[in-house]
């Protein structure tokens, strides 16, 4: 009986994990650097929104923590006939055979880059109901992470990787986008002996923030289009044929991908505790855009 369960755990350590939109524990990261490098002033004003947890209805899936908010987006989307709107929100995928451009693919504001844009609005305007900032907050911290995985942003006619089957080593039933989402992500934020959640320096954090959400999806579609794709195919060009519908990551592959991983989920940090700051600092709603 011994034997035959440790045979059993062998074969269950070879199955893939479930996957969500860059991994709870990735996305939860970001949200962990987020609150390392911002002020106590912001953290008391992140404090004061998530005690209004309970005015938003979703006691399945908690806020109480800004790491609890960096999952929530995903978490209430299991509620589809009341969350499924929000979908589209999580991606906006271009083509990597064709030339970038922000301003497709975003029909009616319903895509990850123009929800950065509305969140951080929403949580900037203090004469909106806490619980509503609070909803805000929520979706400001998941999405910039979304934008930040290279494959809600990139796409070979397979939904950002969702239709290429594709071995994590030897592991088998993944997909590539799931690979990116979950274990290359989790792989690579994992090593003690550099953790990604800590105080970054003033110098780190300007050479890892800067920039808004169009450009945060621009680098990630050109991670997908430059290293993502060829990497997977071992091909340098992409868009030469029709890729394979099924691949295998080697070794190999997943080391080069690890610090590529580990950098976009710093920048998701970084830039996260950036938008938290602006969001609430005094006087940070902008005046509204006239129509002429």
């Amino acid at each position: 009986m011994m034997r035959l369960a440790a045979i059993c755990m062998a074969m269950l350590a070879l199955l893939p994990a479930p996957a969500h939109a860059w991994g709870f524990y990735a996305h939860r990261q970001t949200a962990a650097i987020a609150e390392a490098n911002v002020t106590p002033e912001v953290r008391a004003k992140i404090r004061a929104l998530l005690a209004h947890e309970k005015a938003l209805g979703t006691p399945e899936c908690p806020l109480k923590t800004l790491q609890d908010a960096a999952v929530w987006a995903d978490c209430v989307r299991g509620e589809g006939w009341r969350w499924g709107y929000t979908a589209a929100w999580h991606y906006r995928t271009a083509p990597i055979c064709q030339t970038f451009n922000p301003r497709a693919n975003c029909s009616g504001g319903n895509c990850v880059t123009a929800q950065v844009n509305r969140a951080h609005r929403m949580l900037a305007d203090e004469r909106l109901p806490a619980p509503i900032r609070l909803e805000a907050l929520a979706f400001l911290v998941h999405f910039t992470g979304d934008v930040h995985m290279p494959l809600h942003s990139g796409d070979h006619e397979d939904r950002g990787g969702n239709d290429r089957e594709a071995d994590y080593g030897i592991r088998p039933g993944y997909n590539l986008h799931a690979i990116w989402d979950g274990p290359l992500a989790e792989r690579a934020i994992t090593d003690p002996a550099d953790p990604v959640v800590r105080r970054y320096t003033p110098a780190e954090r300007a050479e890892l923030g800067g920039g808004n959400p169009d450009d945060w999806g621009r680098e990630s579609w050109e991670i997908a289009r430059s290293f993502v794709y060829p990497t997977a195919f071992d091909t340098d060009d992409v868009c030469a044929a029709p890729l394979a519908e099924k691949t295998v990551l080697s070794q190999d592959d997943i080391v080069r991908g690890v610090p590529i991983a580990k950098r976009r989920v710093q920048q998701a940090g970084v830039r996260i505790a950036d938008l938290l700051a602006s969001a609430f600092a005094p006087g940070a709603l902008p005046e509204p855009e006239r129509r002429e």
